[in-house]
């Protein structure tokens, strides 16, 4: 998609739970473009959820992994980067699920709770750098992660699914796409936010105005 659009891309494969792969891309990216302005985390997972006397202690580890150490890992190596640019923004992804309470969601809504909290932190932290710290919220969206595990859990089709989700969502009863999300990382990436640091800022369709 961005090079249809005569953009540069390029593509690194690594470990986001090992450090020394988390290292690596940035040391690429710097090596490649000379700097790194943005570092949007992305990666997550919610499989593998229970209740909680159900949960292992391997599902534990291995959302926390993903979802949390990972993050934290490439922050870390890119901090440096940024501070010495004396810019430089981190756009995390957490979720509305890190505000509310639901079944079955403990070492998610955990990792992701961590993840505001994390996301805050840092915010404070860097300020004195220049860099912007802000995490966003996505609500119910219409994903591959969300539907089709979902499918898989309940033996329903992916119409009774996003039925279902579409209802619960306030605004037109419609569930978000991943083009919501990525419309909030570019206005928070971009200097038009220049302002706005250690925000967690919902992506939901007001599904979070309700929980409040």
């Amino acid at each position: 998609m961005i090079k249809e659009v005569d953009g540069e891309a390029s593509v690194f494969g690594a470990d986001i739970t090992v450090e020394a792969d988390c290292q690596a891309i940035v040391e690429t990216c710097v090596a490649r473009y000379g700097r790194v302005d943005i570092l949007h985390n992305n990666v997550g997972i919610a499989a593998g959820d229970a209740d909680t006397v159900d949960v292992t202690e391997a599902n534990w580890e291995l959302l926390m992994d993903i979802n949390l150490k990972g993050m934290f890992l490439t922050i870390k190596h890119v901090l440096p980067v940024m501070r010495a640019q004396g810019a430089g923004v981190i756009i995390n992804i957490s979720s509305t699920a890190s505000l509310c309470t639901r079944p079955t969601m403990l070492a998610y809504k955990t990792s992701k709770a961590a993840i505001n909290a994390m996301t805050q932190n840092l915010a404070i932290e860097n300020a004195e750098y220049g860099v912007r710290v802000n995490a966003i919220l996505p609500g119910l969206m219409d994903t591959p992660m969300a539907i089709e595990r979902r499918v898989a859990e309940q033996g329903v089709s992916r119409e009774v699914i996003r039925q279902e989700r579409d209802e619960d969502v306030p605004l037109c009863q419609k569930m978000g796409t991943g083009w919501d999300v990525a419309a909030a990382a570019a206005f928070l990436a971009s200097d038009d936010a220049r302002y706005i640091t250690g925000v967690l800022l919902p992506v939901d369709g007001g599904l979070s105005a309700r929980v409040g």
